[in-house]
């Protein structure tokens, strides 16, 4: 296995921490809900980062399928092109990504755990067409001629990346739980304010990625 394709992959999932969905979801049920946190927000966490986990063998599998179809697609040039093409797109949009000042993240319509379930679907479901980082991830590992036994492991530790930021946020509360409400509230405020901002953030180094990444096959 490359380490170099591992590096980029991890630089894709930690750029991918930066949503602001899962996040803004977490804070907003540690500051509502703190007697029933645990179970409900691990449920919330499994159903996002499963999802995501599915999606990834959906395109993997569908990818790998297509490319086995065409041989060495991805050198081709008009392909190259057309992945560069894309890259400079992402780029230059990413510079008129209207900006809001406030975007209501989803918020669940009940304390049961199949509520949770349902609002880590439907937070995916939004999210998952702006996803960048994870379709350049899966692209690169579906060209790096992996085995069937290393691309599993990767997106699942692309996907526990992926959700590691709600955790670290639940282990702060959970040792400073006294006094981390009201600081955690402020950030929840603050992200749903700057997500536009943070769309167009990763849609810039995406787009960045893909340009590098095809240059040489140009």
């Amino acid at each position: 296995m490359n380490t170099a394709i591992l590096i980029t992959i991890g630089g894709l999932a930690l750029l991918d921490t930066l949503s602001p969905a899962t996040m803004a979801v977490t804070l907003y049920l540690i500051v509502t809900d703190q007697k029933r946190l645990t179970r409900r927000l691990f449920v919330y966490l499994f159903t996002v980062a499963a999802f995501y986990f599915l999606v990834g063998v959906f395109l993997m599998t569908g990818m790998d399928l297509l490319i086995d179809t065409v041989s060495n697609i991805f050198q081709h040039k008009l392909v190259s092109w057309t992945v560069f093409s894309i890259g400079l797109l992402l780029f230059i949009a990413s510079f008129y990504v209207p900006e809001k000042k406030k975007r209501e993240q989803p918020k669940p319509k009940s304390n049961s755990l199949l509520a949770m379930v349902a609002l880590g679907f439907t937070t995916s479901l939004i999210e998952v067409g702006t996803a960048f980082p994870y379709f350049a991830a899966i692209g690169i590992m579906v060209t790096s001629d992996l085995s069937l036994f290393e691309w599993p492991l990767i997106l699942a530790g692309y996907n526990f990346i992926m959700i590691l930021p709600p955790l670290l946020i639940y282990s702060f509360y959970m040792v400073f739980r006294r006094w981390a409400v009201k600081p955690l509230e402020k950030l929840r405020k603050r992200l749903e304010g700057h997500s536009s901002s943070v769309l167009s953030w990763v849609m810039a180094i995406v787009g960045l990625l893909l340009i590098f990444n095809s240059v040489d096959y140009l």
